[in-house]
């Protein structure tokens, strides 16, 4: 949502993130059932929306901006709904937008401290990344090299092919690739990872998508990927994740 926002403001402006704990009650015109919710609102000083997109700002590439792909409202809707809450937008054309956030606040106590996780999986590796958003991009390379990997970052399909076949010819080959499901207006994670098996049958491949639900998702093995990795990124998924894919034989 930051990035939207940012995005949304060109010529710069102001972004102001509020948290707040809100009771709903029966008859709220909210799509959600009676309760205490936490509520975080992201509101920018942006160009707005026009009023006859507001109804659609949910539906993927739908997007006011020139840089963005439309999919930023499209993925926080799936990620809150898959967490029983919701997600709200007001805005103004010319004057800004409020997106704000409903979570179903926890009746539970504070569960105790975890212990501290497994030592890091630390390797040479070398991974390959394809994610369009740059600020995700940056966020894997960033938590990747953490665990001791290289990471390579590409934007697309194509980027990725080449990319790959470069190392492949160089003997840098890549030990994993991490594919974005969704590249608006390139090729995607289905179609790269075809083309990625056509090349080298033997590469190490997941998805991954802010759609946790989707098809593809649920069903990665029959597209030929060895794991998949759901938005948003936790560094003991990742961990994790790869763990199980760098002991497969």
């Amino acid at each position: 949502m930051v990035l939207n926002a940012v995005q949304a403001m060109p010529e710069g402006g102001t972004i102001h993130v509020q948290a707040d704990n809100v009771v709903l009650g029966a008859g709220e015109a909210l799509p959600l059932p009676a309760g205490r919710y936490i509520t975080v609102a992201v509101q920018d000083t942006g160009v707005g929306i026009p009023r006859a997109l507001l109804p659609n700002v949910f539906d993927p590439y739908v997007t006011t901006k020139a840089q963005g792909s439309g999919l930023g409202l499209a993925t926080a809707y799936a990620i809150m709904r898959k967490h029983d809450g919701h997600i709200t937008v007001e805005s103004r054309e010319g004057v800004g937008t409020t997106v704000r956030l409903y979570q179903p606040a926890s009746s539970q106590p504070l569960a105790p401290p975890q212990a501290p996780p497994a030592s890091p999986l630390i390797s040479s590796g070398r991974i390959l990344v394809m994610d369009d958003e740059e600020m995700i991009g940056e966020l894997l390379q960033a938590l990747l090299s953490s665990l001791g990997h290289e990471v390579v970052w590409v934007r697309d399909g194509t980027e990725a092919l080449e990319v790959y076949q470069q190392a492949r010819a160089t003997g840098q080959r890549f030990a994993a690739v991490i594919l974005d499901h969704t590249i608006p207006g390139g090729m995607g994670g289905v179609e790269t990872m075809a083309r990625l098996r056509a090349l080298d049958p033997q590469v190490k491949a997941m998805i991954s998508s802010g759609y946790a639900n989707g098809p593809v998702m649920a069903n990665w093995a029959e597209h030929g990927f060895r794991g998949v990795i759901p938005k948003p990124y936790t560094l003991e998924r990742l961990q994790a994740t790869l763990a199980r894919l760098f002991q497969e034989s």
